[in-house]
């Protein structure tokens, strides 16, 4: 295994996974902050680097249009998007997933008009957890580099078959420049493996998919999907294990953070959870007892894994990088549903934070901590939705 690090972007990391996959097809529309991975891999393919057909297409419904023939032909096919980009899609990633197609897309986080706005929350991703895509989330580049390749392996798999979307904040993560070790050429192309989806169009039987289902079968199409993400989590793991012991490269669905001799925990995803992690390093010297939850998984929503994980702590708070509104904000709400029926149940508040690319920073994180002290002490602000940092 290479022992290199290379100074990368998120995006450059995502750019140089998609390169070491080689895929057969990537269909392509620019936008930011999600265009430097196209642009990179555009070099990969200018270069001969790969094999790849790259479409370059007239907007992001085109490009996930063009996906979903690549894929239903049996190509391994990707592309990538942000925000209204993903809205635009809106329909074709619906039919992506319902068509069960093993499709993964770089998905780099970004505010959602309007106002128009170009940087990072997870209003886009989070509109799109009921399409029927996997959702996994990333800390930091390299996270976003190794979860291409586990994406991929999980989305073929034989069990799933649906598409996935590896996210990472947008600028945050994209556009930072951070130290990531890549795998050697060689090593990615044994662990992906051949592609074992054959597709759904032959030349050889030529017919029609997916242009109408009503009433008689759409139901149990539905059930389908329904039951296809029961498979996703066990398969998941196994991945992830093999990606351990091959690479030395743990990866979990729910990461802990000193959380041993905790009784307090802060919960979230991305990369606001590497500023987490500093602000515990700071107050475990001064003696507070904190740890941190970072979920990498939002769809399926591992609730039976967070519910045992989090029933140990006596006060939770939860950070939302959007607004669900008139509802609870999807990350809070998903936890709150998982401990429904817990006979345990601890003390749970919700900051959303972050909207539109506010830096969530220090001085903040060490507010949410007072606050988890006082929930932890009183029981009081219990099932409560603030701001954080807000004017």
């Amino acid at each position: 295994m290479t022992t290199k690090y290379e100074a990368l972007t998120g995006a450059e990391a995502a750019a140089l996974a998609m390169k070491q996959i080689n895929p057969d097809v990537v269909a392509v529309y620019p936008i930011t902050p999600q265009t430097p991975i196209v642009m990179k891999f555009s070099e990969y393919v200018a270069n001969g680097e790969v094999d790849t057909e790259m479409v370059r297409v007239e907007s992001e419904h085109s490009a996930m249009s063009a996906t979903v023939g690549a894929a239903g032909a049996g190509a391994r096919a990707m592309t990538a998007t942000a925000a209204n980009g993903l809205a635009l899609m809106w329909e074709i990633v619906y039919i992506a997933a319902s068509t069960r197609l093993p499709i993964v897309m770089g998905l780099v986080n970004r505010a959602l008009s309007g106002p128009i706005n170009i940087h990072c929350d997870h209003s886009d991703s989070m509109g799109a957890r009921d399409s029927g895509w996997i959702q996994i989330y990333s800390e930091n580049a390299q996270e976003v580099y190794d979860n291409y390749f586990m994406a991929l392996r999980i989305a073929e798999h034989k069990d799933v078959l649906l598409p996935v979307m590896v996210c990472q904040d947008g600028f945050i993560t994209s556009h930072s420049v951070e130290n990531v070790l890549p795998l050697e050429d060689a090593q990615v192309k044994k662990f992906i493996g051949k592609k074992n989806f054959k597709g759904l169009l032959t030349s050889e039987k030529p017919y029609t998919i997916g242009p109408l289902d009503l009433q008689d079968y759409y139901m149990e199409h539905k059930m389908q999907q329904h039951d296809a993400m029961k498979h996703v989590i066990p398969v998941i793991e196994k991945i992830q294990k093999e990606y351990a012991e091959t690479f030395d490269r743990k990866y979990e669905i729910i990461e802990e953070y000193r959380t041993d001799d905790a009784d307090m925990v802060i919960v979230g995803m991305s990369s606001v959870m590497g500023t987490v992690k500093d602000v515990i390093d700071m107050m475990r010297e001064e003696g507070i007892k904190v740890g941190a939850v970072k979920p990498r998984l939002f769809r399926p929503f591992p609730a039976e894994k967070i519910k045992n994980v989090l029933s140990k702590f006596k006060a939770i708070i939860i950070l939302d990088r959007s607004d669900s509104f008139g509802s609870f904000p999807p990350l809070y709400g998903e936890i709150l549903a998982s401990f429904f029926a817990a006979e345990k149940k601890p003390y749970i508040k919700s900051f959303i934070h972050g909207l539109g690319g506010r830096d969530t920073n220090v001085e903040m994180i060490k507010e949410v901590i007072s606050e988890l002290q006082k929930l932890r002490d009183t029981g009081e602000s219990n099932f409560t939705i603030d701001y954080l940092g807000v004017r």
